[in-house]
């Protein structure tokens, strides 16, 4: 049996999943926790990923790998290698105000049409921005800016810090994929390049970026252990999910796990002046069109906290209320938002009344609100012309049963829920497979449930009434 490996280093933890070359079943898997917060110390991830290698068997057996991980986040290295600063996520949303700087600068045309998306707090550019304007002694320490998948596949390639890897701080080591380089907001996923002047309109001058590996192609070895698997490119966490399940032109995808992606895989380039749909690549050639939401399943779980009940008994309450909650409306912006970008905004209830205002219209409410944030951002897709045929509905809230009876009269298009499995790690095995035999593996994805739209826009309708007034 030949085995591959594929990696997912998310906001919350590192899983690693070990799968068959030809079949793709999986034969082992391990993971291992990230610390909590919106800035780490990469050697976090370093260490959660030897971690979670380590609980899946380890992989000397193990004849090609790839590393997928959470985009936007900023990685600055100074010339030995070392981690200037703990790196900021994307779901750091102090680089609000760069981001506007930026677009005050450039405009959101030119910005869309040379990088596809308008940038907000999230996108690495805005963080560079950022670090140049706050800590400007930092910033003069760059030598070298990377994204979460390129540091750790730098690492895993025997790379790192003076006196703390094998092969040293060679900077020029690092790489990339289209996928995670489209989120910074300084490439461009048409020519597949870097926009050298945004670069520098963020970071004061040009520092050296990782180089683009191409789908299917080998970026190195391992050195780890006594593995000397292939690594390939690697991906953006959503690009990975994407080839995970498999997905083709005309599927979209919703996910449903801390913040909420809808996004496209599809032959055709968006440019969003609004800013509402991020033009990114996919990791297979074409485009991924998204929106995301910064607030998600956290929004459950938040609700379910609050009424004092587990997910059993939050998912029965929400059954038990009303198509459109008796009018409650909960716009869910706890954590502020991306879509629309409202970096500094909150959440909100309204419709309350003496007979609106029960457990199981507030526990259905959460669940409305939630998925209308998703559905706005499929509704902008459809508006750029990108129209799907099916959506496959993803993530750790999608398995809540409330959440499948109330997404069917949400959303307009048929869904179908894949089986429970880690689709970002999947999609980077995907990959390693794919830089192994040259060619993409059509691995088999199982369909646990399947739901035919019973839409009452009704529902899209308050949830945008009370949503507009931010």
């Amino acid at each position: 049996m030949r085995l591959v490996a594929g990696v997912d280093s998310s906001t919350q933890s590192c899983k690693v999943v070990i799968r068959d070359l030809v079949s793709g079943a999986q034969i082992r898997s391990g993971s291992a926790k990230h610390p909590d917060g919106t800035e780490v110390d990469p050697e976090f991830w370093y260490t959660a990923l030897n971690s979670a290698i380590q609980a899946a068997g380890g992989i000397d057996d193990v004849e090609a790998i790839s590393i997928a991980a959470q985009q936007h986040g900023m990685v600055a290295l100074d010339i030995e290698g070392r981690v200037v600063r703990p790196a900021l996520l994307w779901n750091d949303t102090r680089s609000a105000g760069a981001a506007s700087d930026l677009i005050s600068e450039f405009g959101e045309e030119a910005l869309s049409t040379r990088t596809g998306a308008v940038p907000v707090a999230s996108f690495t550019i805005t963080k560079l921005r950022w670090l140049r304007d706050n800590e400007p002694d930092n910033a003069a320490k760059v030598a070298a800016v990377a994204l979460p998948h390129d540091w750790l596949t730098w690492r895993l390639r025997g790379y790192g810090p003076v006196g703390q890897s094998e092969l040293g701080p060679d900077l020029s080591q690092l790489i990339t994929d289209r996928s995670d380089a489209s989120g910074t907001g300084y490439f461009n996923p048409e020519t597949n390049e870097y926009d050298e002047e945004l670069i520098v309109a963020a970071l004061g001058f040009r520092p050296i970026l990782p180089t683009l590996v191409a789908p299917g192609q080998a970026a190195g070895r391992v050195v780890f252990g006594n593995s000397h698997a292939i690594v390939a490119c690697g991906a953006g966490d959503n690009a990975g999910a994407a080839l995970g399940l498999g997905a083709r032109d005309g599927d979209i995808v919703v996910s449903l796990g801390t913040s909420g992606t809808t996004f496209a895989v599809t032959s055709r380039h968006t440019k969003d002046l609004t800013g509402t749909i991020a033009g990114f690549a996919d990791a297979s050639g074409i485009y991924l069109p998204i929106a995301v939401t910064l607030n998600a399943a956290r929004i459950l779980s938040t609700t379910a906290s609050l009424l004092g009940v587990d997910f059993d008994e939050f998912s029965r309450l929400a059954l038990a209320a009303p198509v459109g909650s008796d009018g409650l409306v909960l716009v869910p912006y706890f954590e502020g938002e991306r879509t629309p970008n409202l970096p500094e905004a909150k959440a909100s209830l309204h419709g309350m009344s003496m007979a609106s205002t029960t457990r199981e219209n507030l526990a259905r409410a959460s669940i409305e609100g939630m998925l209308c944030g998703l559905n706005f951002g499929l509704n902008s897709l459809a508006e750029l012309g990108v129209l799907g045929r099916r959506i496959l509905l993803i993530g750790g809230a999608a398995q809540n049963i409330a959440v499948q009876e109330i997404a069917r009269t949400i959303f307009e298009l048929p869904i179908e829920l894949p089986s429970p499995g880690e689709y970002v790690a999947d999609g980077a095995a995907v990959q390693a497979a794919w830089a192994l035999t040259g060619r993409r593996p059509e691995w088999q994805i199982e369909i646990a449930s399947k739901y035919e739209p019973v839409s009452a826009q009704q529902v899209m309708r308050k949830y945008l009434a009370q949503a507009v007034k931010y």
